[in-house]
């Protein structure tokens, strides 16, 4: 999947796998977390190729499992551990690739930090072997610290756990990797990895972020976790062949690398397994923190696109459950193209599995009937299969959110800003022509003609300098660089627009003002001393002002929270809380987090003012925002330094080397996370803006605030 040359040339593994704990009265012993380490090695040993002098094994089997070969590798002791990671960093050279793999228990004691913990909360961290006795867990401020120093030697540094954070049950014929009660027990051992004034002040550093709970996640792009689930959830050990048992985590994970031919990012890894784990166990939820484009056992950076994840898949393939429903603006009868699993071109029709349509939508999920060939409008290969974790691109946006744009060709000559100079009058209809040909067929905007009943949303004409002018009753701003008219694949650009400015307005319309939860979030931008502004609704800051976005959940129970930045570029991105980038931060009953942020004027632009919102989105189920996300509304048309006739003459050389004609379908380069049917008008489907029930269990607020210099 990747170039082997360069991964066996620059890659450390540190495995640590304990099924047998030295006697104690929390963690009993496990049958599945060596497997996974010997899992795991064969994978890099075998398919990878990395030299076994870059693999170092911590294990601990357990002596009951039928078929355990005692082994040679060291214990997974406290200070084994602890050495291990010591001798990674000093080995590991910088821009190297470091990956800790852990299989075991998770744990939490009463803090010995209360300093920065506060007092009768928890530490959390791993287990080693021998924590009966009076034994000392590996904290989170500890790993904290390790991670810091390899990080700071400029080491990449990949960690995955599938191990519990905190507590739980045993379930059926599952195993939790953890307990369900908190360590009282002080630890009779001093902290091997620093000093206790160390471990404080660094911890003091990344807590300095984000007011509230925190992962223990150096801030750097240098660094990800990949952790088999959230606080407070459970991490299953299972039989899946009928015999041995593994971690849930680690036996998809590795059967999606092994099935993978081509290079996976982390983030389509952990759509892959989280769709795979939420099928079996629902009440597990996988974590990804960090740099999700980088590519697993890979150097570089994979483009990744948003999009909704098949969930879960009747074995008939003519039912199937998407992540993504009432909360997300979806309704009944929405439309959507199933890819397959490593698919990145979603505007290729030829890679589509299938079509199908919404029948049922709950706050954060929907299910779908798969349509028949005739009635989706595809030809299905007989092989194709749709699996958990398929990403799934709208091909038709319910009817209230398709954009209706109105054409002005009849712009009369004169000097004024609504006429144009004589040489451009008789070139506006030739210009607008391309335009209504792009328009053709795409499910987010369609043109309309000029009615009192039915008014548009978008205005496309011709301007004074011969560019594509858009407006919606004035000209929109910040829209990039001019699209001239006469330039190769001008209205091609200018319907890409057109579309991002839907999508970008669709996000803005969600909304559920019924809800019962409405009373019980409170959002709000407060200043720089955390009071509330005198005018809410019309909020003034100036450039780089440092303001707080206070969130506070009255409810009974956790909310799992994104909120989405709605940006003057027309850019839509979701907000790291506490600097993590994660698809919800579940606040706690009665939490209030400020998260702290310095809004700033577009760069590059001449205008002295710009509009900005927030908008929190609040489920009490599981939900994934981040595929609302959208680019700086220019940033796909071509490479950096470019202008935008430059990039369109670029894009019509490389379809004439390839052989293409200039009239082929004109939808194909059209943002892709926003998906477009090339060939199908869209379906009428029920508004987004619908009658919500009083019990739903999502809502939304949001914030619009104005920036001046």
């Amino acid at each position: 999947m990747t170039d082997q040359s360069n991964l066996t040339s620059n890659i450390y593994a540190l495995l640590i796998g304990i099924d047998c704990y030295q006697p104690n009265q929390l963690y009993r012993n496990l049958k599945g977390a060596v497997r996974d380490i010997n899992l795991v090695a064969s994978y890099l040993l075998k398919t990878l190729k990395i030299p076994s002098e870059r693999i170092f094994r911590l294990t601990s089997p357990n002596p009951e499992v039928a078929g355990t070969i005692e082994c040679n590798d060291p214990k997974p002791t406290y200070a084994n551990i602890v050495t291990k990671f010591q001798e990674l960093t000093e080995i590991a050279q910088p821009g190297e690739q470091v990956y800790i793999y852990y299989s075991g228990h998770g744990g939490r004691a009463t803090t010995i930090y209360p300093e920065v913990k506060g007092a009768d909360q928890n530490d959390e961290g791993i287990v080693p072997m021998d924590i009966g006795d009076g034994g000392r867990y590996l904290l989170d401020l500890e790993l904290a610290m390790l991670l810091k120093r390899m990080t700071d030697k400029g080491l990449i540094v990949t960690v995955i756990m599938d191990s519990c954070h905190s507590g739980g049950t045993t379930r059926g014929d599952a195993e939790i990797r953890s307990t369900d009660k908190t360590d009282t027990t002080p630890p009779n051992k001093k902290s091997l990895v620093a000093s206790r004034e160390e471990l404080i002040e660094n911890w003091k550093i990344l807590t300095e972020r984000f007011e509230g709970d925190i992962a223990w996640v150096p801030p750097t792009k240098n660094y990800l976790l990949l952790a088999a689930c959230r606080p407070n959830e459970y991490a299953y050990e299972y039989a899946f062949d009928g015999k041995e048992r593994h971690g849930a985590l680690t036996y998809w994970l590795i059967q999606t690398l092994a099935t993978s031919s081509t290079g996976l990012s982390f983030r389509k890894l952990y759509d892959r397994v989280c769709a795979q784990i939420q099928s079996k166990f629902p009440q597990q939820l996988p974590m990804l923190i960090g740099d999700g484009d980088r590519e697993v056992f890979g150097n570089k950076n994979l483009p990744h696109y948003y999009s909704v994840t098949v969930s879960s898949v009747e074995a008939n393939q003519k039912q199937l459950v998407l992540n993504a429903g009432l909360a997300h603006g979806l309704s009944s009868g929405t439309r959507f193209a199933i890819f397959p699993l490593n698919a990145t071109d979603f505007a290729n029709r030829q890679q589509q599995l299938a079509i199908v349509e919404i029948v049922e939508v709950q706050a954060s999920k929907s299910a779908a009937k798969v349509l028949e060939p005739k009635e989706g409008g595809i030809e299905v290969r007989e092989d194709s299969k749709i699996e958990p974790g398929a990403p799934a691109v709208m091909v038709s946006a319910p009817v209230n959110l398709v954009g209706r744009v109105l054409l002005l060709d009849n712009k009369e000559a004169g000097d004024k800003e609504h006429q144009l100079p004589t040489d451009l009058v008789d070139k506006q209809q030739e210009a607008l022509e391309k335009v209504r040909q792009a328009l053709t067929g795409n499910g987010w905007v369609v043109e309309v003609q000029a009615s009192a009943e039915l008014k548009s949303h978008y205005q496309v004409a011709v301007g004074r300098n011969g560019e594509y002018e858009i407006s919606s009753e004035t000209p929109f701003k910040n829209l990039g660089m001019p699209l001239k008219i006469d330039a190769p694949e001008a209205a091609i650009a200018a319907v890409k627009r057109l579309i991002h400015l839907a999508k970008y307005q669709a996000v803005r319309a969600i909304d559920n003002p019924t809800s019962e939860l409405n009373k019980y979030l409170e959002f709000e931008l407060v200043d720089q001393e955390k009071k509330s502004f005198t005018e809410p609704s019309n909020i003034v800051l100036k450039h780089g002002q440092s303001v707080f976005l206070r969130l506070e959940n009255k409810f009974s129970q956790p909310l799992n929270i994104a909120v989405l930045d709605l940006e003057p570029t027309w850019a839509i991105s979701q907000y790291p809380i506490g600097g993590i980038e994660d698809i919800f931060f579940s606040l706690d009953a009665d939490q209030a987090i400020y998260l702290k942020m310095r809004p700033a004027l577009p760069e590059g632009e001449n205008s002295k003012q710009a509009t900005e919102t927030l908008k929190v989105f609040a489920t009490r189920g599981l939900a994934n925002f981040q595929w609302l996300a959208l680019p700086a509304l220019n940033v796909e048309l071509g490479q950096r330094g470019d202008n935008p006739e430059q990039q369109l003459e670029k894009k019509a050389e490389e379809r004439a080397a390839r052989g293409e004609s200039a009239d082929v379908s004109p939808l194909n380069n059209l943002l892709s996370m926003i998906g477009a049917d090339v060939d199908n008008a869209p379906p009428l489907t029920r508004a987004m803006l619908y009658e919500s029930d009083p019990n739903a269990d999502w809502l939304t607020k949001q914030v619009t605030f104005t920036i001046t210099q």
